[in-house]
This record gives structure tokens, C-alpha cells and sequence, in this order.
């Protein structure tokens, strides 16, 4: 709450938050949204979001006239019917967005001040007028910050993007969380196989910030979804400036940043294609165009998969112990693919024992190589898979829980393993400086 001085300014003209307000001070004049109160602010000083997006704080000593300008608006419930169709056109040629939540479906609750992933997909379009001169449904599949999400949810996404596409689609736009979005984008690159642009787009501040990179980042997606890049892929911005986005192969991508709007990076790989928001796509590498596949759908995983990073001083039994009740584990060695030598017989034995052991680099970037140290060698002898790939962690992860849904036998896994299926693994590094898998 305010305190007695401030809530005295707010009492006699009925401001209340979420309110537009007028604020004259001794220095300048302010006019805004009536914020709450942060819980460790000073009680006298009242909060005002401008509208370019940043809060400021005023206080409430200097304040010589408060002004209610306009109450805040009572938004109407969306009828169940109509939030759960949240259908914006008709036609069978329509762009699909489907929400999953996070940041880029959030909004504001001003009594609280804080971000909820609680908007409805007709609520975003609503929110970004350039949206309505497109062809498009939406709907809302859950919502989730992107940290909740589970297999079980990107089985989900798979099968309701598999359906919207039987129905004729021009693509799909999934609004989802950043945190765990190369997570997903490389669950979906392994369960479908697409004949239209599958799209993941986020962004990293909300709506309502003055910095959001919302509007630009679903703007780009939608045009990447009705271009002829007939993958999954990830849409984020491509610089700090709001000039162009990048498109990343689901199996490539990967958030580098806590909070940069350029967070997501496409590892040891070009990115698919940059892409503005009027539309402009120029491809950057070579990737499956509109129709040269049929749709196929694929969602049989193994959840028993566990990701394990080693450290100097890991002590004995991790490895074994992060197995137990488990059908496979990656392991995140450091540089070119270590695992402390002390722990390479607890490898030897969960192989030995049909548990398969997956190898990815701490490094991200670069390609795994077993042939070069003593270390490495005695880990591939050992029965680790992965000598000579470049995938990421989350992605092999991804991957072995893909593959232990098809195949239980170790020479089988092994195999798939080793086999790109969704362009995780590259023969040769795109630098020219790194050994390929030929050599």
C-alpha cells in the first residue's frame, strides 16, 4: 500500500491502479499509468508508467496536483466458446498461431505489478493492429511459463500442429516461453516432419515495455510462416536494434542470453534466413522448401533420459547414480568431450549394462573429438556415443529421448544416434578450422 501522504493525493479524485493520471510536481509535469507499489519501495512514492513503457517514481512531498485523466478499462470475459475457438478469419489457407504461453503472451496485472502469461491468443492479435490485415486463426493450447513445460506438452504441440496442418494451413506460429524454446523447437524438428513453415517465436520483454521486442519478433514469425521454409524453426531478433530477425533451425538454436533481445544464436551453423517485418525473407543456407515433403507426425519418446554436466572434482557414483532409473543419460563433458578419467569405468559399465551414454560439449560451440586425448579415447573405447558430432547438449538430450522411443537395442541407438535426422549433426563445420566427420 501507499502511504497516508501519497493515498491522500489518490483519495479525492478516486485513482486507483491502472488508472491514467495526471501528476504535477515542483519539477515537471508527469502523465501515466498508476502503478502498484513494489513491496521494497519507499511507501511515499508513487509509480507512474509513462508511455514509452518505463516506470518512474515520483515523490509524493513534491506532488502540488494529482489529475485523474481516464479510468482504467473494465475488459469484458471472453465467452469460453470464443476464447477456446479464438478465431480471427476462416479461410483453410489461414496462418495458425497457437499459444503455449510465456512472455510474449503476458500481460500486466497492475494490482500486483506483476507479468502473468494469462493473455488469450485473441487478446495478443488484438494488441498488435498489424496483425489484422492477415488471414489467420489462433487458439490457445496452454499457458505456461516455458520452464513448466514437459515432454508430455511437446508431444501436444506436435500433434496439434500436425492437425492444423491436415486441415490445410499455410504454416504455424507458436507462441511460446524463451527459457526452454530450443528445447522444444528440437523436440518438434524430430516428431514432424513438415510440409509448411513451423514457426517458435518469443520475446524477451513483454508487451508493455518501451524495449518489447513482441510486435517485431510475431510480426517476422508470421512472414517466416508464410514463406516456403518448410522446417521448425525459431524466429527471434537477430541484433539489439529493431531491424531484422533470424530464423534458427530447430535443432540449432539456443538461448545465449539472460535478457538480450538477440539472445538466440543458430550453433556451429548459419542461420535458415533473416527475415524484416514487412515481409522480406533472404535465406541464408540451404533448407527443405513448402511441399517437398508429407506430413508426418512422430511423437513416441522416452522420458527416462537424464543431462548430467561434469565438473572438476565430480565424485565417484555421479554418473552411475544420475542413471539409476534411467534408459540413457548424456553427459556434457568439457572441451573436445571429457569426462573425468576416474569416471570413465562407471561409463564402461552403465554401456556394458545396455544403458546408452550419449557425449555433448560444455563448450556449445565446436564438434566433439575422442581421437585426440588419452581421456577421449578411453571414453569412446568405453561405448560413448557422439565422437565427432557437433550437436548441443539440450538437443542430444532431445534427441536420445527420441530415439529410446524407437529403438531399445544399443547397436540400434547407437546408430540413430549417429544419424542426422533433423540437421543436428553437420559433416563439416561451417569456420573451415574443425576436423568433419569424413576426416
Amino acid at each position: 500500500m501507499y502511504s497516508k501522504q501519497a493515498s491522500n493525493l489518490l483519495a479525492p479524485i478516486g485513482a486507483e491502479v491502472g488508472d491514467r493520471v495526471r501528476v504535477v510536481s515542483r519539477k515537471q509535469v508527469y502523465e501515466g499509468l498508476l502503478m502498484p507499489r513494489i513491496g521494497t519501495g519507499d511507501t511515499g512514492c508513487l509509480t507512474i508508467k509513462l508511455s514509452n513503457g518505463y516506470n518512474i517514481g515520483i515523490d509524493s512531498a513534491s506532488v502540488s496536483r494529482i489529475e485523474l485523466v481516464e479510468k482504467a478499462s473494465k475488459v469484458k470475459p471472453m465467452a469460453k466458446e470464443r476464447e477456446a475457438a479464438g478465431t480471427v478469419g476462416s479461410s483453410k489457407n489461414d496462418i495458425v498461431i497457437l499459444g503455449c504461453g510465456g512472455t510474449i503472451a503476458s500481460k500486466i496485472e497492475y494490482k500486483t505489478g506483476a507479468v502473468h502469461p494469462a493473455m488469450t491468443t485473441d487478446e495478443l492479435i488484438s494488441s498488435f493492429p498489424k496483425l489484422k490485415g492477415k488471414s489467420i486463426r489462433s487458439r490457445m493450447l496452454f499457458s505456461l511459463l516455458s520452464e513448466d513445460m514437459t515432454p508430455e506438452h511437446w508431444q501436444k504441440v506436435a500433434e496439434e500442429t500436425a492437425a492444423e496442418i491436415k486441415k490445410g494451413c499455410r504454416g504455424v506460429v507458436l507462441m511460446h516461453g524463451t527459457d526452454t524454446m530450443h528445447f522444444t523447437s528440437a523436440a518438434l524438428s524430430f516428431m514432424l516432419k513438415t510440409p509448411v513453415p513451423v514457426v517458435l517465436v518469443g520475446s524477451q520483454r513483454s508487451s508493455d515495455r518501451g524495449s518489447s521486442d513482441s510486435e517485431m519478433n510475431l510480426m517476422c514469425a508470421v512472414a517466416a510462416a508464410e514463406s516456403d521454409i518448410a522446417e521448425v524453426m525459431v524466429c527471434m531478433h537477430a541484433t539489439e536494434n529493431d531491424d531484422v530477425c533470424h530464423l534458427h533451425r530447430g535443432t540449432r538454436a539456443r538461448k545465449m542470453h539472460t535478457s538480450r533481445r538477440d539472445a538466440f544464436q543458430s550453433i556451429n551453423v548459419k542461420p535458415l534466413a533473416q527475415v524484416w517485418p514487412d515481409g522480406k525473407i533472404e535465406p541464408l543456407g540451404k533448407h527443405v522448401k513448402r511441399g517437398e515433403r508429407k506430413l508426418a507426425v512422430d511423437t513416441k519418446i522416452s522420458t527416462e533420459v537424464r543431462l548430467v554436466y561434469t565438473y572438476p572434482g565430480m565424485p565417484k557414483g555421479t554418473i552411475e547414480g544420475a542413471a539409476k532409473k534411467s534408459k540413457g543419460i548424456v553427459i556434457a563433458g568439457t572441451g573436445l568431450g571429457h569426462v573425468p578419467t576416474a569416471l570413465i569405468p562407471e561409463v564402461k559399465a552403465l554401456v556394458d549394462d545396455g544403458t546408452p551414454v550419449v557425449i555433448a560439449p560444455q563448450t556449445i560451440y565446436g564438434r566433439l573429438n575422442l581421437n585426440v586425448y588419452d581421456s577421449g579415447r578411453k571414453l569412446n573405447a568405453a561405448g560413448a556415443i557422439g565422437h565427432l558430432c557437433d550437436w548441443t547438449p539440450e538437443t542430444a538430450l532431445v534427441k536420445l529421448m527420441f530415439v529410446l522411443g524407437h529403438a531399445k537395442k544399443t547397436d540400434e541407438v547407437k546408430k540413430m544416434m549417429l544419424t542426422d535426422m533433423a540437421g543436428e549433426i553437420t559433416e563439416r563445420s561451417e569456420s573451415g578450422t574443425e576436423i568433419s566427420r569424413k576426416d
